[in-house]
């Protein structure tokens, strides 16, 4: 009996198909392509491999031998009963997004530090008001919060900038990445934060990461300092984070997750002070070179599964990435 492959995504297009298509029709295999886990008929809930989500079959099907998750962060994957095949194989996409977050991110630094959206709600309001003081990359001390990845390809773009230092912090203290002036572990990381005029923070969500930012650290960033989140909400203190804004301590803070998601209505951050807001969107299957990239290491890694060869993007379960 061939291989079974189910690939769900809305997102690709018909250049992926073919591609996955054409690897597939090389080995024993057979492939489905859905848009979402509701097109699947039962007949197809024996799958050996999901390139994609669907739920129903990954907690009741005990014939998924590998499920290649098309994102990052696989936290809601992490508890222990989650599989009905324990010997499930788990990769995600880390490595697609580098460029297209590190993007958003660069955007949203911009954006505060020269308060365009102060400027662009003036204009649209038909007022055109004198220029106020600004904050430039250049000379910035910025300190990169999780040295995978998006901090690296950040930190490899925001260089360009001219900052006067940028700091990797992470949970080893070590990086083969030369764009960092030097990489701390994070118990180090309540001594730069004092020096820290930008900090970057994207973080996978463990639960050595979970508040890993509290109040009682924001309070060691110096007056003005920034904030950018593009990893897991759930390394934010929230509502230090308000308080922080509000007093003025913090010039500003750009959050693209939060610890609930949507945002609820009433939550007190819509209205916090130097605060941009957007709804989970930097790391998205939107840019061309996410897509070719999510499709080229899922089948990098199909190549390895049928060669018999170990997973180059296996999740490590017990640390969560």
């Amino acid at each position: 009996m061939n291989m079974k492959i189910l690939v769900i995504n809305d997102m690709l297009e018909e250049k992926h198909f073919d591609l996955i298509k054409k690897a597939t029709d090389k080995m024993a295999a057979d492939v489905f392509f859905y848009k979402n886990e509701t097109e699947i008929p039962e007949a197809n809930y024996d799958a050996d491999i999901i390139y994609g989500f669907a739920p129903s079959i990954v907690k009741n099907s005990k014939s998924l031998k590998w499920l290649c998750v098309p994102w990052a962060g696989v936290d809601s994957l992490m508890s222990p009963d989650y599989f009905a095949n324990e010997e499930c194989l788990l990769t995600n996409s880390a490595g697609a997004y580098g460029v297209s977050i590190a993007e958003h991110m660069i955007a949203v630094c911009l954006i505060m530090m020269h308060r365009l959206d102060e400027f662009m709600t003036e204009t649209k309001n038909g007022q055109w008001l004198k220029p106020r003081s600004q904050k430039s990359l250049k000379d910035c001390r910025i300190t990169v919060l999780g040295t995978g990845d998006i901090g690296t390809t950040f930190a490899k773009r925001v260089r360009a900038f001219e900052p006067a230092s940028i700091v990797g912090v992470c949970r080893s203290g070590k990086s083969t990445a030369t764009v960092y002036d030097k990489v701390l572990p994070v118990s180090e990381l309540d001594s730069i934060l004092p020096k820290t005029d930008l900090l970057a923070m994207s973080l996978p969500a463990t639960k050595e990461t979970s508040g890993i930012l509290s109040g009682k650290r924001m309070a060691l960033l110096p007056q003005g300092a920034y904030i950018v989140n593009v990893g897991r909400g759930s390394a934010i203190d929230e509502d230090a984070l308000a308080d922080n804004l509000e007093t003025g301590h913090l010039a500003g803070a750009a959050l693209d997750v939060f610890q609930t998601e949507p945002l609820p209505k009433n939550n007190r951050l819509w209205k916090a002070k130097n605060l941009l807001i957007t709804p989970h969107i930097a790391g998205n299957m939107t840019v061309p070179y996410t897509k070719d990239k999510n499709v080229q290491m899922f089948l990098e890694d199909l190549r390895n599964f049928t060669e018999g060869k170990p997973l180059h993007y296996l999740v490590d379960r017990k640390l969560g990435y």
